[in-house]
């Protein structure tokens, strides 16, 4: 009753959303950056904290923020797969869904891992078993789909990864898999062994019906077929321009129609060991990013950064690409930024930041965070950073947070969050505040 009760409280003030909210997994542009202002500069375990959650297990699902609450993904000891609404004031559970059983775990890494999206009112998310659902914003389930049984389990080496993307009144999802499915990855049993499709599916986002299915071919061998990447929506031009829907993985960066999933370019040259030995594992995690009407994407296990102009049509490889960036300090996992013209590009290994020029792809500025990397178990950052009220946050599998100045890279700020050595969600913003979520807390951080 009590928290039917917080409920009711939250689906009321959804109508009057907080200012900048966070509302998917690389924000409000989808580029990993927010136009929020006041947010900390620093902080601790005991200063600066609004709130703390305890959480029932470990994701690299990024907490979504819309109205009156916090979403995040979450196992728990019984491998139930949740999603969890938290009031945001006073980071009290609102309520939670169970969306399926049987998460799948592989490393770091779960079938948690995909990020939610929402509208303000209706919150979406998949899990890596298959399993997708809509609930509105008094935890009250709208509709549930289990692609995995319309379609094939997914055939994913790490655990599928890929978050929703609600863009234009569709919300489409990406499983760029192996094929075929031979019974040695996560989740697949002797029943599920067989062909695949790698594909971008549209669906209504107020029923779940299909309304399309894109085959998304690609002549990648192996685990290089394979994605974690998520679609980025981009509109060519600007208002009014031509928008596309940006698919990095298979050895290839494609952009699609929003209306049909066809194709209208295709950029290789991203798998610096294509046809090479160990060619095959290039599995690709970042998703891509658009500044200036250029599309960045960045090759697997710290290859080249290539940006590729976006208004032509067809095999653009070699005739749409803007520049190449190749000095080993890209990324493996870290999805970049961008805003104003450049790009922030992280090779979160090596603790390395790089600011590049959009257009031109050159090098405006490059700094180390500086951390200790000597020692066994030393720092390492798979989180994508986040850009708002001119600072880049980022934060390390140990949970070390640092703060960067954005216009010269020059790190003014760390601090440990503690617990755990599997913090790989990015800090979303919102109304003055960092939500950020360790291997067992969700934090709130702010006055």
């Amino acid at each position: 009753m009590k928290l039917r009760t917080i409920a009711s409280f939250v689906v009321i003030s959804a109508a009057s959303a907080f200012a900048g909210d966070w509302q998917q997994w690389r924000g409000p542009e989808f580029n990993g950056t927010s136009p929020e202002k006041n947010l900390p500069s620093k902080w601790s375990q005991t200063e600066g904290v609004k709130w703390s959650l305890d959480l029932p297990g470990i994701s690299g699902a990024t907490p979504i923020v819309s109205g009156g609450l916090v979403f995040v993904m979450s196992p728990d000891p019984e491998n139930k797969q949740w999603l969890i609404a938290v009031d945001r004031k006073t980071g009290k559970v609102a309520w939670k869904q169970n969306i399926a059983g049987g998460a799948l775990a592989k490393g770091r890494g779960n079938s948690t891992s995909p990020s939610p999206v929402t509208d303000g009112e209706t919150v979406w998310t998949i899990v890596g078993t298959g399993q997708l659902a809509a609930f509105d914003f008094s935890g009250k389930e709208i509709w549930k789909r289990d692609l995995a049984k319309d379609y094939g389990k997914f055939n994913i080496n790490w655990v599928y990864g890929s978050s929703p993307t609600l863009f234009g009144g569709k919300l489409y999802v990406l499983v760029l898999q192996r094929t075929p499915a031979d019974g040695s990855y996560p989740g697949i049993e002797d029943a599920d062994k067989g062909p695949r499709e790698s594909y971008l599916l549209a669906l209504d986002p107020k029923t779940g019906k299909t309304l399309w299915k894109h085959i998304r071919p690609t002549d990648a061998e192996q685990e290089t077929q394979e994605t974690y990447a998520t679609v980025i929506p981009h509109t060519v031009g600007g208002p009014g321009g031509k928008a596309q829907l940006l698919i990095a993985g298979g050895d290839y960066l494609t952009g699609h129609d929003p209306e049909t999933g066809a194709e209208l370019w295709r950029g290789g040259g991203i798998n610096n060991k294509k046809g090479l030995s160990g060619g095959g594992f290039m599995r690709l995690v970042p998703s891509a990013v658009v500044s200036e009407n250029i599309a960045l994407v960045c090759g697997p296990k710290q290859s080249a950064a290539i940006g590729y102009r976006m208004n032509a049509t067809g095999d653009i490889s070699t005739s749409g690409r803007a520049w190449t960036f190749d000095e080993k300090n890209t990324p493996d996992t870290c999805t970049p930024a961008a805003l104003g013209g450049k790009f922030y590009v992280f090779n979160g290994d090596k603790q390395v930041m790089t600011c590049l020029d959009a257009k031109t792809g050159t090098k405006v500025w490059q700094e180390s965070f500086g951390l200790d990397r000597s020692a066994k178990g030393s720092e390492i950052f798979r989180a994508s950073p986040t850009i708002a009220d001119g600072k880049i946050y980022n934060i390390g599998e140990r949970a070390t947070a640092v703060v960067q100045n954005l216009a010269d890279g020059k790190v003014i700020f760390t601090t440990s969050m503690g617990g755990g050595d599997a913090t790989r969600s990015t800090i979303a913003v919102s109304d003055g505040n960092l939500f950020i979520r360790t291997s067992e807390k969700l934090w709130c951080i702010g006055k």
